[in-house]
C-alpha cells in the first residue's frame, strides 16, 4: 500500500501544481475521489476548504487533508489509466510545450505517466540519467533500432553540468524531437511508446494472438492473450475491448508442451487448481516465448517477487542510493582531509615562523658563543701552561710511588706464594693424623676381636679338661662333642691367626702414617722457622709428641714392650697345648 501511494502522490502532485491555489483543493479533491472510488463526504470537504490561513488550501495544509481522507480509503479497486488520465488532464494544458512534436497528446501521457514511475522519490519530481539511459534503451529496443550510447554519453555530459535530471516535460520534448529516434516515423516511435507503457506500467509482461481450445464446445478460437504478474486476460482483439475470460495464475500452476494433435501444432498446456487451458502459438519460437513467460511468472510468484521491471527499478534505485552514499561519504572525508590539511598548513606556518625566530635567537647565541670561546680560549692557554707544569712533577712522584709499589707487590706475592705452601703442609699434616686416628681405631678393634677369641679358647679348653674327668661312659659322647669342639677350636684358631695377620698389617700401616706425620711435623717445623724469619706473619700449628706410642684394646700405651712379649708367650705355650 506505501508503494501505491507514492505511485498517486506523483501524478496528484502535478496536478496539484498546476491548479491555480484557490481551486486547487476542492476540484482536485473532487475528481480524486471520483477516479478513486472514495465516497464524497460534501460536509468535510467544505468544513476542510473553507477560506482561512489554517485551511489545507495551501501546500502544507492540503497534504495532511489529502492522506487523511482520501488516500487512507483507497482501495486499490479502481482504473491507473483514468486516474493518471484525470491528473495528466488537470496539468497537461499548463505545461505541455506548444512547439510541434513527432509524437501524439496521447503518446506523450504514456510519456508522463512513465515518468512518474521512472522519477525520484522527491519533489520536485525529476527523472535522473540513468533512468533516461534505461527509457531511451528500452524504446530503441522497441522500434528496432540500434542504441547509440556514444550520442547518449555526450547528452549526459552536458545534462550534468547543468543540472541534476530532467522534469516529466522535458522528457517529453526530449522524446518528442526525435533527438535518438532519427530515421523512425511517428507510428513506429508510437508503438514503441505504447509496448514500453504497457510493460512498465499495466505491468504486462507479453502479449499476442494465440488460439485456444474451448472447455464445453472444444473448438479451437484465436484470441488476443495478455500477461501480467498474477493473471492472463484474453481478449477477442487487441484493442482490448470485449473481454472474453481470465487465468488467474498461483504458485501451484505449471506449464508444459503438449505433441501436435488434432491438426494443430505448437501446443502447450496451463494447468491451474481448478482448471487448464490448451493454447496453440503461431510456431514454435512463440510457443517457446509464452511457455517461458509464463513459467517465469509462476516463479515469482511462488517466490513472492515483484515484476522484473519494477525489481530492476528498486535495484538501480538501491544502486543509486549506495553510489550517492558513498560519494557523500566521499565528499566527507575530503571535507575532512581538506580541513585536516588546513590545519596542517597552518600548524607548519606556525612552526617555520617558530623556526625563523629559533634561527634569529641561535644566530646571535651562536656570536656571544664565538666572542665567549675567544676569551676562554685565551684563559685556557695560561691554564694550560700551568697545568703542563703540574703534571710534569705529578708523573715524575708517579714514577717514584709506582717503583716503590713494584716492590711492594712483589713482597705480598712472595708472602702470599708463602702463605699457599704452608696451607699445603698444614693439609698434609692433618691428613696424615687423620690417617694414624684411622689405624689407631683398627688396630684397637684388632685387638678387641683377639682378647675375645683368646678367652673363647680358654672356655673351650676348661671345658676339654673337665670332658676328661668325666665317666667312661660318657666318655664316647664325649669324644663326639669333643672331635666337634676340636674342629670349631681349629677354626677359631684359624680366624686367630688371620686376626693376627691383620693385625700385623694395621701395625704397618701405623709405622707408615707415622713416618708421614714425622715428615709433615718437620716441614711444618721448617716453614715456620721461614714465616718467623719474615716477620712473624703466620703462627703454625704444632704437632704432638714424636715417641712412639703402643695401642692395644686397653687403650694407647697401657702395657709396656717387656708385659706384651710376656703376654704374647703365654698365648703360644697355650695354644701348643691345645694342639
Amino acid at each position: 500500500m506505501v508503494g501505491l501511494k507514492e505511485e498517486l502522490l506523483k501524478s496528484i502532485w502535478h496536478a496539484f501544481t498546476a491548479l491555480d491555489l484557490d481551486r486547487s483543493g476542492k476540484v482536485l479533491s473532487h475528481n480524486l475521489c471520483t477516479v478513486l472510488n472514495v465516497p464524497h463526504d460534501p460536509v468535510a470537504l467544505e468544513e476542510h476548504f473553507r477560506d482561512d490561513d489554517e485551511g489545507p488550501v495551501s501546500n502544507q495544509g492540503y497534504m495532511p487533508y489529502l492522506n487523511k481522507f482520501i488516500l487512507e480509503k483507497v482501495q486499490g479497486n479502481f482504473d491507473k489509466v483514468e486516474f493518471n488520465r484525470m491528473c495528466w488532464t488537470l496539468c497537461a494544458k499548463k505545461n505541455l510545450s506548444r512547439s510541434p512534436l513527432l509524437i501524439s497528446d496521447e503518446d506523450a501521457f504514456k510519456v508522463w505517466v512513465i515518468f512518474n514511475f521512472l522519477s525520484e522519490d522527491k519533489y520536485p519530481l525529476i527523472i535522473v540519467p540513468e533512468e533516461i539511459e534505461y527509457l531511451l534503451k528500452k524504446l530503441t529496443e522497441a522500434m528496432g533500432a540500434g542504441w547509440q550510447q556514444e550520442q547518449f554519453d555526450h547528452y549526459k555530459i552536458a545534462l550534468n553540468t547543468s543540472r541534476e535530471g530532467l522534469s516529466a516535460w522535458e522528457l517529453i520534448d526530449l522524446i518528442g524531437s526525435g533527438q535518438f529516434s532519427k530515421g523512425m516515423d511517428r507510428q513506429t516511435v508510437s508503438m514503441a511508446i505504447n509496448e514500453v507503457f504497457n510493460e512498465l506500467i499495466l505491468d504486462v509482461l507479453k502479449q499476442g494472438y494465440m488460439l485456444k481450445k474451448g472447455h464445453k464446445r472444444k473448438n479451437w478460437t484465436e484470441r488476443w492473450f495478455v500477461l501480467k504478474p498474477n493473471i492472463i486476460s484474453y481478449y477477442v482483439s487487441e484493442d482490448l475491448k470485449d473481454k472474453k475470460g481470465d487465468i488467474l495464475l498461483d504458485g501451484n500452476c505449471c506449464v508444459e508442451a503438449l505433441p501436435d494433435k488434432d491438426g494443430k501444432k505448437c501446443l502447450f498446456l496451463i494447468k491451474c487448481l481448478d482448471k487448464s487451458f490448451e493454447i496453440s502459438a503461431s510456431d514454435k519460437k512463440k510457443k517457446q516465448e509464452w511457455i517461458q513467460a509464463i513459467q517465469t511468472t509462476v516463479n515469482l510468484l511462488r517466490a513472492g517477487s515483484p515484476p522484473p521491471h519494477k525489481e530492476a527499478r528498486q535495484k538501480r534505485k538501491e544502486l543509486r542510493q549506495k553510489l550517492l552514499a558513498e560519494q557523500e561519504e566521499l565528499e566527507r572525508q575530503m571535507k575532512e582531509l581538506q580541513t585536516a590539511n588546513e590545519n596542517k598548513q597552518k600548524e607548519l606556518e606556525t612552526v617555520r615562523k617558530q623556526l625563523e625566530a629559533a634561527a634569529a635567537r641561535a644566530a646571535e647565541e651562536e656570536k656571544k658563543r664565538l666572542q665567549t670561546q675567544v676569551e676562554l680560549q685565551d684563559r685556557f692557554s695560561l691554564e694550560l701552561e700551568r697545568e703542563k707544569m703540574v703534571r710534569q712533577k705529578m708523573e715524575e712522584q708517579v714514577a717514584q710511588k709506582s717503583s716503590e709499589l713494584e716492590q711492594y707487590l712483589q713482597r705480598v706475592r712472595e708472602l702470599e706464594e708463602m702463605y699457599k705452601q704452608l696451607q699445603e703442609a698444614l693439609e698434609d699434616e692433618k691428613q696424615a693424623r687423620q690417617d694414624e686416628e684411622t689405624v689407631r681405631k683398627l688396630q684397637a678393634r684388632l685387638l678387641e676381636e683377639e682378647s675375645a677369641k683368646r678367652a673363647e679358647l680358654e672356655k673351650w679348653h676348661l671345658q676339654q679338661q673337665q670332658t676328661i674327668q668325666m665317666t667312661e661312659a660318657e666318655k664316647q659322647e664325649l669324644e663326639n662333642q669333643r672331635m666337634i669342639k676340636e674342629q670349631a677350636l681349629q677354626v677359631a684358631m684359624q680366624q686367630l691367626e688371620q686376626l693376627e695377620l691383620e693385625r700385623k698389617e694395621a701395625l704397618e700401616q701405623y709405622e707408615e702414617v707415622k713416618k708421614k706425620l714425622e715428615t709433615a711435623a718437620n716441614n711444618t717445623k721448617s716453614w715456620k722457622d721461614k714465616v718467623a724469619h719474615h716477620e712473624g706473619l703466620i703462627r703454625l700449628i704444632e704437632p704432638g709428641s714424636k715417641n712412639p706410642h703402643l695401642i692395644t684394646n686397653w687403650g694407647p700405651a697401657a702395657f709396656t714392650e717387656a708385659e706384651l712379649e710376656q703376654r704374647q708367650k703365654s698365648w703360644k705355650g697355650k695354644k701348643n697345648t691345645s694342639e
